[in-house]
């Protein structure tokens, strides 16, 4: 191991960071009146969100900001009343402002301002500088360049752009400001929420790995989300999240993998970029997940932060339309590490007594459109419960609200008894993903949902419980199926380890 990698205990990294991600009180130096400068963007996204410490606003010129009048300086915020200070200031005041923090007990720093190794050497000279500054005032600094932090468990949302997330369990921590706030945008749409997240810029002191360390050991996490395009420290960044993906879930999406994409990454952060084949077989020998694009690693990380692990490689699919059966066959079958179970005795004589002759008698079980108000829920019931099973793909979601959605909007509603129709098929798609969710928790195993209508219908009874549960459904089964593989190799590593 490399003499210059620091172990902290999960005690000492806890309270290390706590003064970012659960500060006591939050000052935004450079706060503005003006609603197009991001002094005023993260005073308001910070008191919008309804951060539960107090909060200082400071401005040279004095006066009153969001119906909150504004400090002059940081000396005037009173001592040991905030934890972290938001820089929005030009970079020349950066260096008084982070001493006179400092004298006011501040012990951590998040820099929006931007102007340093980004633009060549002379500012990689000043980030070094500043870096040095924060080590020696005992400040833990985050950016500069960053675009924002947030806290859920606090309402804490200090950044310069949108949205406001719901409160999860996916820790998310970038080299990029803009997957930070799609990771965000993913997690309102989905409903799968972050428990912390952090834009970390230009790491002048703090890298990603280094939050990593952080989010292993926090309690209100259950899977970390990075995206990063270079690497200051190959070896640093290998042993610690090493260490963290031995404790949690660590999915990893990474920039500049292209000699183009390299030279941008180079543009935009001013990292250095590595080499990728380098990088892939880190990834494995770490035990990090790595993702393919913005959206799978997203879902990757809602996959890992709402099922539970399965505990084998046999698959049942239960549908109740045939060819989204036939296709999600073709992908477990497909699989090297998945397999699509035979259909065990007890359980085809189960389906044979509450289904008529025409269901397949196979996995997948096609029920062949012969529901009853209790077939699926029966179903699904003994295919979760049933000791074979280690996971279950349940598809046809949201068929009978999509239906009884046309026939509300129709010409002949209401009348012709459609209104208690099209109440029945609304309440048994949400009678649906309710007892799959319970069935999961009583069984802890997973039960994924594929439905093309969490896109093309989110407003639909089915995938809306889904995402008011705050759990993941797929818009296909060939996206379940992938997760579903990422589930199992988690699992197959930690009974390894």
């Amino acid at each position: 191991m490399n003499a210059g990698i620091r172990l902290m205990t999960p005690v000492a990294l806890l309270e290390r960071f706590r003064p970012l991600f659960e500060p006591r009180g939050v000052v935004i130096a450079g706060a503005s009146s003006h609603p197009g400068k991001f002094g005023f963007v993260a005073a308001h996204n910070l008191l919008a969100a309804g951060y539960r410490g107090e909060v200082f606003l400071t401005n040279r010129e004095g006066g009153e900001i969001l119906g909150r009048e504004t400090l002059r300086s940081i000396e005037d915020v009173p001592a040991g009343a905030a934890d972290l200070v938001f820089i929005c200031t030009p970079p020349g005041a950066v260096p008084e402002l982070l001493r006179t923090a400092a004298r006011k007990g501040i012990r951590a720093a998040f820099m929006a301002t931007a102007g340093y190794g980004e633009l060549g050497e002379e500012g990689k000279l000043a980030e070094r500088e500043l870096a040095t500054l924060c080590a020696d005032l005992g400040i833990v600094l985050a950016g500069p360049n960053g675009q924002g932090i947030v806290s859920t468990p606090i309402d804490l949302c200090a950044q310069i752009v949108a949205p406001i997330p719901p409160r999860g369990h996916i820790a998310v921590a970038s080299q990029s400001g803009g997957f930070v706030q799609a990771f965000l945008n993913y997690a309102r749409k989905t409903g799968v929420g972050v428990s912390r997240a952090i834009s970390a810029g230009n790491c002048a002191a703090t890298a990603v790995e280094d939050y990593l360390e952080y989010f292993a050991d926090d309690p209100e996490t259950r899977v970390s989300l990075i995206y990063v395009e270079g690497l200051a420290d190959g070896r640093v960044f290998f042993e610690k999240t090493r260490r963290a993906a031995a404790k949690k879930p660590l999915v990893v999406f990474k920039g500049g993998t292209t000699a183009g994409g390299q030279r941008a990454a180079a543009s935009h952060t001013g990292a250095l970029a590595s080499d990728d084949r380098v990088f892939d077989g880190m990834c494995r020998q770490a035990g990090l997940t790595r993702a393919t694009s913005i959206e799978e690693a997203f879902e990757l990380a809602a996959s890992f932060a709402t099922h539970p692990l399965p505990r084998g490689p046999n698959v049942f699919v239960l549908t109740t339309a045939g060819g989204w059966g036939v296709v999600t066959a073709d992908r477990i079958s497909a699989s090297r590490e998945l397999r699509l179970m035979p259909l065990p005795a007890d359980l085809r004589s189960a389906f044979d007594a509450r289904l008529p002759p025409r269901w397949s008698r196979s996995n997948p079980a096609d029920l062949a459109g012969s529901e009853t108000r209790d077939t699926v829920v029966e179903c699904l019931d003994l295919v979760a419960s049933h000791p074979e099973v280690d996971a279950v793909v349940f598809l046809g979601l949201g068929i009978q609200s999509n239906l009884g959605d046309l026939e509300r909007n129709g010409p002949f509603y209401p009348g012709h008894g459609l209104e208690r129709v099209v109440e029945f098929h609304a309440r048994q798609d949400t009678r649906y993903s309710e007892l799959a969710l319970e069935l999961e928790r009583r069984h802890r195993k997973p039960i994924l949902i594929a439905t093309e209508l969490v896109d093309c219908q989110p407003e639909n009874p089915g995938p809306a419980t889904l995402r008011a549960a705050g759990s993941l459904a797929y818009p296909s089964s060939h996206r379940a199926i992938g997760a579903l593989e990422h589930l199992w190799r988690r699992a197959r590593r930690s009974t390894a380890a």
